[in-house]
């Protein structure tokens, strides 16, 4: 039995028109943050969005589209933020009321830049939000398969276990099958270090690498996210759960993932600089490469990441993305 929970979406990217696409599939009504004007009038016309999954048709008689965020999250009972990390802070300036008693679900896949703070820990510093009604929302997921309503999977993390199990039902249909895990700060964590073996395994493949060595990579890499994670969240956890390799492993080999897509154009050739320029998306493991050092380095026991330096030094030091690997290639077993 679907809950009577009012759901608020914030943001219009390729994720966020999914889960919209997913609710709406499941629920009565559905509110839509818009924040571009343009964008907002193209869906009320032709019921796609412009820019992302324009080949799923948007159900005006459940979906309620609005461009004024404080007027969507007033009326909501669930907030799912799902906006690209870099972001979300600007966006979440704009909200003058009271959200403290709301439940909030993070949709993003990084830090807040602006304070270095996962976005369950912003919320409850900057907005008092209760930590029992604070979410996460993981895959192994792609929007493009959503849209195409290909058999897809959801993990709910929660420390609130009937609050995830309700989300749970509203999330659950013929194409999307949900788990509940109680991990909420290592699944945050993992699904934003995810992006940076994706773009590893981009840069791999750019420079011709097969797959005997991306295998090595993936499974060296989930070695480095246990070990981080570790570092700086020590619980429990079967690092092997879909939550963690298996998001690792649709993010690093899909077709559709845009942090491959970024590091295979680095692999060939192009510059930091040119790739951003060429993508319409957003390749938040660039950024997350930069954080997940910056929280290696402070930590007083660091973990050990080769494959996350190697991306740093490429990106960051513009070292050569050919004799970087070679390096990368005598430490990974």
């Amino acid at each position: 039995m679907k809950s009577n929970l009012k759901y608020a979406v914030i943001g219009s990217g390729s994720w966020a028109t999914a889960i919209v696409k997913i609710l709406s599939d499941n629920l009565d009504t559905v509110s839509w943050y818009i924040r571009n004007e343009d964008n907002l009038n193209y869906i009320l016309k032709n019921n796609h969005n412009p820019n992302y999954l324009s080949s799923v048709e948007i159900n005006l008689t459940k979906v309620q589209v609005n461009s004024d965020i404080n007027e969507v999250v007033k009326n909501a009972d669930v907030i799912i933020l799902v906006v690209p990390s870099e972001f979300i802070n600007s966006e979440l300036k704009k909200i003058k009321v009271d959200i403290s008693k709301k439940v909030v679900i993070s949709g993003i896949k990084g830090i807040v830049p602006e304070t270095g703070l996962l976005l369950g820990e912003h919320m409850i510093k900057e907005f008092h939000i209760l930590n029992d009604n604070f979410l996460v929302i993981a895959g192994p997921c792609h929007a493009e398969e959503v849209a195409l309503e290909r058999l897809s999977y959801l993990t709910i993390a929660c420390s609130e276990k009937r609050l995830a199990k309700s989300i749970c039902r509203d999330f659950n249909n013929d194409y999307i099958k949900t788990k509940v895990s109680d991990d909420v700060i290592g699944i945050e964590y993992s699904s934003m270090l995810k992006n940076i073996y994706a773009i590893a395994a981009g840069i791999a493949h750019g420079l011709g690498y097969g797959d005997n060595f991306q295998s090595i990579l993936m499974s060296n890499a989930i070695r480095e996210i246990s070990r981080f994670i570790k570092k700086r969240h020590k619980i429990k956890r079967n690092i092997n759960n879909s939550a963690y390799l298996g998001d690792l492993l649709v993010t690093g080999y899909s077709v559709f993932s845009r942090n491959r897509m970024f590091g295979n154009m680095i692999g060939k050739g192009y510059t930091v600089k040119s790739a951003q320029m060429e993508m319409k998306m957003i390749a938040e493991g660039y950024s997350s490469t930069k954080k997940a050092m910056h929280l290696n380095s402070e930590s007083v026991k660091k973990a050990k990441i080769p494959i996350i330096e190697a991306v740093y030094d490429i990106l960051y030091h513009r070292k050569s993305p050919k004799n970087t690997f070679k390096i990368l290639n005598e430490k990974l077993n």
